[in-house]
């Protein structure tokens, strides 16, 4: 669809659409930078390269965890969710300016949370012979939440905290009282070896891979769906019920999403983005340590939504600082170019772009083109002329002002 996107704040260069805050677009398009960047296949580099603690490094930092703790790679999920509740404030007080009503806003939110729902499956499903339903990837637990994040929206910041903390302890205590495995449990059929170097012992094993609370609702409605084969557990230890607490993740967006819309100075809004984000992450960490809850981003633990909001108000707070702030004007008109047209980026990394113009360079470039720096960086050759042009349909779509938006 071809559309000026809304006006949301202050704008750095002057072939932007309409004003906005340059913060939000530049943070959401380095994240999604991330995600595009899965094509460089750094993990391949690595294992050509066993030696070099450089490309170890990067590669660990584009892969995901087995389960506690985090790489660079696992903050995608939690920004991209976060920046939903960041510009939520900013989209309510179009809507409202323009005159709609709370069942006008309702009805958009609903319709909204169903697309992004029904986009996520359609994207998983894509190299499947039938529908996949699956409800654990970003746009399907952004669309199960959404609308619930809408209506905590239209209360008093208060309220907002007094639900942030009641999604967060509902969701720990549902964990905690769901019994442990016992002896005779069959940790194979549950995809998880008996001895798993990452399985927490004491309290924390209530948050183990596929012996949890989430992994048992799962057995239960993840096989209402028509499936090739029944489901008995998600391989990655993901799960449907992580939109709970994914929820919580994008109300401290609407935290700090309020901050950035209200009335106080920028330095102000500086120091509450950093302070925040310190103490979040100083509470998740306590919380792991003391093995109350772990910090597992797989099945978006509370001390995770913590932790991870923590880092995310602290990358609000950088991109603030360089971009918004009344002294400094830096450009980073890549990174704009993606964040104007996330959705965009997003549907081209995760669906069948990628494919067709890998295929297309190895046509007309050669089979070989990819050798040119030897066979351990073929991937950074082919992938980053597939990066390069998936770029430069965001900056025909940019040129153009064709913004997807839902």
């Amino acid at each position: 669809m071809k559309n000026e996107t809304q006006a949301t704040g202050s704008a750095i260069n002057p072939a932007m659409p309409v004003s906005r805050i340059a913060s939000v677009d530049v943070y959401r398009g380095f994240v999604m930078l991330l995600m595009m960047a899965e094509v460089l296949r750094l993990s391949d580099v690595a294992e050509a390269l066993p030696d070099s603690a450089f490309w170890q490094t990067i590669a660990f930092h584009q892969s995901h965890v087995p389960w506690v703790w985090l790489s660079l790679h696992d903050m995608i999920q939690p920004s991209f969710t976060f920046l939903v509740g960041v510009v939520l404030p900013y989209s309510i007080a179009s809507r409202k300016n323009k005159g709609a009503s709370f069942e006008n806003i309702l009805r958009h939110t609903v319709k909204r949370s169903v697309i992004l729902i029904l986009l996520g499956i359609f994207l998983r499903s894509m190299h499947s012979k039938q529908t996949y339903w699956t409800f654990e990837d970003t746009l399907t637990q952004i669309g199960l939440g959404y609308t619930f994040l809408v209506i905590i929206s239209l209360y008093s910041r208060k309220v907002q905290i007094g639900a942030l903390i009641f999604i967060l302890f509902s969701y720990w205590l549902a964990f905690a009282l769901y019994p442990l495995p016992g002896a005779a449990f069959d940790y194979a059929a549950a995809g998880v070896p008996a001895n798993w170097e990452h399985n927490l012992s004491g309290f924390a094993a209530h948050w183990n891979k596929n012996t949890n609370f989430a992994w048992a609702f799962d057995q239960w409605f993840m096989n209402l769906f028509p499936r090739e084969n029944p489901f008995l557990f998600n391989a990655g230890g993901y799960s449907t019920l992580s939109f709970i607490p994914t929820l919580g993740t994008m109300v401290l967006g609407l935290l700090a999403g309020n901050v950035l819309n209200s009335s106080i100075t920028s330095k102000d809004k500086l120091r509450s983005f950093v302070v925040t984000g310190i103490v979040l992450i100083l509470i998740g960490i306590v919380l792991h340590v003391s093995g109350i809850n772990p910090v597992v981003k797989r099945i978006w633990t509370p001390a995770w939504t913590i932790f991870s909001g923590g880092i995310c108000f602290l990358f609000l707070a950088f991109f603030y600082r360089l971009l918004d702030m009344p002294d400094r004007k830096v450009s980073v008109f890549a990174l704009m170019v993606i964040g104007t047209n996330s959705i965009a980026a997003y549907v081209i990394a995760d669906g069948g772009m990628r494919g067709l113009i890998n295929d297309s360079l190895f046509i007309h470039l050669g089979q070989n083109f990819d050798q040119v720096f030897g066979p351990a960086y073929a991937t950074l050759v082919s992938g980053g002329l597939v990066l390069f042009f998936e770029w430069l349909i965001l900056y025909w779509m940019y040129r153009e002002k064709i913004f997807i938006k839902i």
